[in-house]
């Protein structure tokens, strides 16, 4: 299966879940024109009241359509955007890419993954109760992986939609693993 994009979700507000989009636009060094995390320094509202002028490493938000399908195996109704997403994928493991891997969005946008979205209990409340747990994984060594996504920033923008291709444009040369920014 090639990687593409299922759907594109922006939000003006702070809110958990994000309504689709027909398109949108990526900016370099911002995020997504129209959201409420748009900007060079960091957006979220509880790392913002911690250090306000941290670079903005949560740009962009990718989470992959198959932890929709697990969380529906495990009887959950979760839907694309419902947990913050900007962008809906399928067939590409964004939770094995190494930090610093280049996405070529469509034909125009350049993203890099800079990291992990750590989910925090408001998921619940965007979706339903055990949904944040559900969405956390214990490996066999101890540490916990986070469903929840990817976060990126944008290198190169450009406007993305439902259909557009996801390439793996360039890998580090020695896997770095991902972690929560």
């Amino acid at each position: 299966m090639t990687a593409r994009i299922l759907s594109v979700h922006r939000s003006q507000r702070h809110t958990i879940a994000k309504p689709a989009c027909e398109v949108i636009r990526l900016v370099p060094g911002a995020g997504v024109e129209g959201d409420a995390h748009f900007g060079a320094t960091v957006m979220h509202r509880y790392d913002r009241q911690r250090d306000p002028e941290r670079p903005n490493l949560r740009q962009v938000h990718l989470i992959q359509s198959e932890l929709l399908e697990e969380l529906s195996e495990k009887g959950f109704e979760v839907g694309a955007g419902q947990m913050g997403e900007n962008i809906s994928t399928a067939g590409i493991d964004v939770l094995a890419l190494s930090r610093g891997t280049r996405l070529r969005l469509g034909a125009e946008a350049l993203i890099e993954v800079t990291g992990t979205r750590n989910p925090c209990r408001l998921i619940d409340q965007a979706t339903e109760a055990g949904v944040m747990a559900a969405t956390l994984e214990k490996r066999a060594d101890g540490t916990i992986l986070r469903k929840t996504g990817v976060m990126a920033v944008i290198l190169e923008g450009g406007v993305v939609r439902a259909g557009d291709a996801i390439a793996v444009e360039w890998t580090p040369a020695k896997y770095v693993p991902l972690e929560p920014v």
